[in-house]
């Protein structure tokens, strides 16, 4: 088969899945629920989500590339789908086939210009690592290159052959599905999925480009120059292209591994708040961040020599990062809002919790969050500071209720995902992940006190012209209200006051549209019941009303699935 045809049979495997995934999404969740089978549904789900997992596992292993990476990403949204999906899909994070070394050493001698036994004194064909764009050998610099780089031994990253092609066809197949997704109103009033499909497009683009990845391992570094509890490989650039990338060998523990902690001395509790504690300096600090913490991306490194007594607070080891071709980048308005985002969960603060959420653009203005005030402030009161091991001995049906409760509340309001959002996610979902292997009794509250703490520091030091601009605000708007209580009572008094209320507004209009469906069934049911009465004694008339029935007939099982982009 040549190249061409292996391509686009591999574009039609990705979007006959994604395909087969919806029909069957909408058939079981969406279709049989109208009819009063929703019994019978949520009996089958865990087993359906299950297989669809499974079947997703084998196709993406089986085709590498991006699929790999969405892999890798769904297995991480614990907080939005269910575990039957996330732990079938964790094994993707390691499990990737190698390729060849022959093709490898092609490709290598190709970019470096140099056959491999020169630009190496040593190189090993067995890969310490098969990741889904590239593969990594550990290898040794020639004596010129260990004299200028102050090592020896490193590891050489190498690009799979003809992944260039293998992420063109992937991101051409993940765009078609993504306009499939923005056509049904479920999802496009959640979230713009052509746009979130650009924003990983452009994350897995420039993953591919290994002088942009040694550039971002070098601002890391940089970002945390002075903190002796992060570290980083270094990079060897006169053996590095756009597709080769050789690097310090820095391996060492790896950080899910708590025996091999345990027996070097190190307490896995204290790393696990480490490692919180360092990607929130990432994220809410310095605003650029490693998105791609997963276990295989980070070593303990045990501190060579004699720790220093007098440094209580350095731990007698280091959180070693590596592989930093998927970085995130928050801007100032987002990283100020996710800063007010932590201090309201440190201080169990629902109404500041949902306003924080709102300036950081999840909620888009025009939210009524009324009501999500009062629930997080429900959610903060029952099940605020508790730890993971906590939270996994509380009655499933208090979650359920809890669930029910507010579910139609979250689901009618407006959200969308900001700019890198999707990365910011992606990272504080692994950041919990490890942080939780580490400790099952981990409290993600104790990690985020602390660095709260910090951050009111210095919202407090702002307090002054925080106040002087209240003031001012204020003497503003007393001098407007005489003039605007006047035109009030003018309105009032011609009749003309509008009194906008959002939830009857929204019900209003789910009962027109419940109507109208109503109305829809009653007609299918005449004109079907006529043409089956006409149709022996005036075929053409009875046809002709059977056709006439399909319109309402969809209608009724549909209106409100896929064409209303109203609040529901």
């Amino acid at each position: 088969m040549t190249d061409a045809r292996r391509m686009r049979a591999r574009y039609r495997r990705i979007t006959r899945f994604a395909l087969r995934v919806m029909l069957q999404t909408w058939w079981w969740e969406l279709f049989l629920p109208r009819f009063g089978l929703s019994a019978l549904v949520a009996r089958g789900r865990a087993r359906r989500m299950r297989r669809i997992a499974q079947r997703f596992h084998v196709l993406a292993v089986d085709l590498g590339g991006l699929m790999i990476k969405v892999g890798q990403f769904l297995s991480s949204r614990l907080d939005i789908l269910p575990p039957e999906i996330t732990k079938e899909l964790e094994g993707l994070q390691d499990e990737v086939p190698p390729v060849a070394f022959a093709r490898i050493r092609t490709l290598a001698e190709t970019e470096l210009g140099v056959p491999l036994e020169r630009a190496f004194s040593f190189i090993d064909p067995e890969p310490v690592a098969a990741a889904s764009l590239g593969q990594a050998h550990r290898a040794r610099l020639s004596t010129a290159d260990a004299a200028l780089a102050g090592f020896t031994d490193v590891v050489v990253k190498v690009q799979r052959p003809g992944i260039d092609q293998i992420v063109d066809v992937d991101l051409r197949a993940l765009r078609k599905v993504g306009v499939w997704l923005s056509r049904v109103s479920l999802v496009s009033r959640r979230v713009d999925m052509p746009a979130l499909v650009e924003e990983f497009a452009e994350t897995s683009l420039q993953e591919i480009d290994y002088l942009q990845e040694g550039a971002n391992g070098e601002r890391f570094a940089r970002d945390f120059a002075d903190d002796p509890r992060v570290s980083t490989p270094s990079v060897v650039w006169e053996r590095s292209t756009r597709r080769v990338l050789t690097l310090q060998d820095v391996t060492a523990i790896k950080i899910n591994d708590r025996d091999a902690l345990v027996a070097a001395g190190i307490d896995p509790d204290e790393v696990a708040l480490a490692f919180a504690s360092v990607m929130f300096q990432q994220l809410f600090g310095n605003g650029y961040f490693h998105a791609d913490p997963h276990p295989g991306n980070i070593f303990v490194t045990p501190s060579a020599g004699e720790r220093d007594e007098t440094a209580e607070a350095t731990p007698p080891w280091t959180l070693t990062f590596i592989d930093f071709g998927m970085m995130g980048q928050v801007p100032d308005s987002l990283r100020a809002g996710l800063r007010r985002l932590v201090i309201a969960v440190a201080a169990r603060d629902g109404v500041g919790l949902v306003d924080s959420i709102r300036e950081v653009g999840v909620l888009l203005p025009s939210a009524d969050t009324a009501e999500l005030e009062r629930a997080m402030t429900q959610l903060f009161a029952r099940f605020g500071g508790m730890g993971f091991a906590e939270l996994a001995e509380v009655d499933p049906r208090e979650f359920r209720d809890f669930a029910i409760e507010f579910g139609d509340l979250v689901r009618a309001l407006p959200f969308q995902l900001p700019e890198n959002f999707l990365l910011v996610i992606r990272a504080m979902s692994l950041t919990s992940g490890v942080s939780s292997a580490l400790n099952p009794a981990f409290n993600i509250w104790e990690a985020v006190e602390p660095y709260a703490a910090t951050l009111l520091r210095e919202e407090r030091g702002n307090v002054v012209q925080a106040v002087t601009r209240q003031a001012v605000d204020t003497v503003g708007l007393l001098a407007r209200l005489p003039r605007r209580i006047d035109k009030l009572a003018t309105r009032m008094e011609e009749g003309r006051l509008a009194v906008d209320v959002p939830r009857v507004d929204r019900r209003l209009a789910r009962l027109e549209r419940l109507g109208r469906r109503i109305l829809s069934a009653v007609l299918f049911g005449a004109l079907l019941i006529g043409g089956i009465l006409l149709r022996p004694d005036d075929p053409v008339l009875g046809t002709v009303l059977l056709i006439a029935a399909v319109p309402p007939l969809l209608h009724a099982l549909l209106a409100g699935v896929l064409g209303s982009r109203g609040p529901v």
